[in-house]
């Protein structure tokens, strides 16, 4: 897969990136391109609302290919992320057959056409047609992390009924973790690695520029003020990049020219997740749009 990549270069591919509207600064876009020359998964790890997932996704968008996204959670194991059996259809398929060809129906009960492909079996196939994302991983346990370090490494996966499905090629693959827990250094190892902070003020206005192309530079400047202080004051969520996205296509909608206190508190559920952190904030609005 790296072939196609061999006359990218950072600048190029900031740019590409920046035409699809991620604002990537010159760190992630060099960690990126090393991801996609080498052929080797790409371990994004951040805050909530700074990009990860939707650098996937913009990736996916300009490279033409398809997005399988896979949401990782705790409880999650191989069967929600590799393939099940439709059993119900199965069930319907038995009954249909007369004795003599139930007797040998177990090979065709175990068909493509009782199979239901999850996402990490969709890339497996897919192979570099796809961008393969593994969302939160950091929220699924030790035994699937395990278990992902396997398929990263030989990128095939066992069907017991059916064999062995290996990638002919293999897909780029994104991970990305909100640190709420440490993930194994054998995960890390198979994988480029980079930290996505909140950007600073600059580029935050750029990139709500470049989602929302209609909003003045003066409102984009204010609401990215006004969320840089909310990250100051002691709330339970931080608002992030997304929020700060959000937060202006509200205030756009309204026809708001500026950012007063009194639009402000008509909004904050726009950029203000979390019930304490909203009656906080609420309280303390002079302080937030100064």
């Amino acid at each position: 897969m790296s072939g196609a990549f061999d006359d990218l270069t950072v600048p190029t591919l900031t740019e590409q990136l920046g035409e699809q509207g991620y604002i990537a600064d010159r760190g992630l876009a060099t960690t990126l391109l090393l991801a996609l020359k080498l052929g080797k998964p790409l371990l994004l790890e951040g805050e909530v609302g700074v990009g990860k997932t939707e650098l996937a996704r913009t990736l996916a968008e300009m490279l033409g290919r398809d997005l399988i996204r896979l949401q990782c959670y705790e409880g999650i194991d191989t069967h929600h992320a590799l393939y099940e059996w439709d059993y119900a259809r199965q069930m319907l398929h038995v009954r249909s057959l007369s004795q003599a060809e139930l007797a040998s129906s177990d090979e065709d009960l175990f068909s493509e056409r009782f199979l239901v492909e999850r996402p990490l079996l969709q890339a497996v196939r897919a192979g570099e047609q796809c961008v393969l994302l593994i969302d939160e991983v950091d929220r699924a346990d030790d035994e699937f992390e395990a278990f992902l370090l396997e398929l990263l490494s030989e990128f095939q996966v066992t069907i017991p009924e059916m064999g062995t499905v290996k990638a002919s090629t293999r897909p780029i693959v994104i991970l990305t973790s909100n640190r709420t827990r440490e993930l194994h250094d054998a995960l890390k190892r198979r994988c480029l690695y980079t930290w996505i902070g909140f950007p600073p003020h600059e580029r935050v206005v750029a990139i709500v520029r470049s989602r929302i192309p209609d909003v003045s530079t003066a409102l984009a400047d204010q609401v990215v003020s006004a969320v840089n202080r909310l990250r100051e004051m002691e709330l339970e969520k931080l608002p992030g990049v997304a929020e700060t996205i959000d937060w202006t296509t509200s205030l756009e909608a309204l026809g708001a020219q500026s950012l007063t206190e009194e639009i402000a508190l008509d909004t904050l559920g726009a950029v203000v997740k979390d019930r304490d952190d909203l009656e906080f904030t609420t309280k303390s609005i002079s302080d937030v749009v100064a």
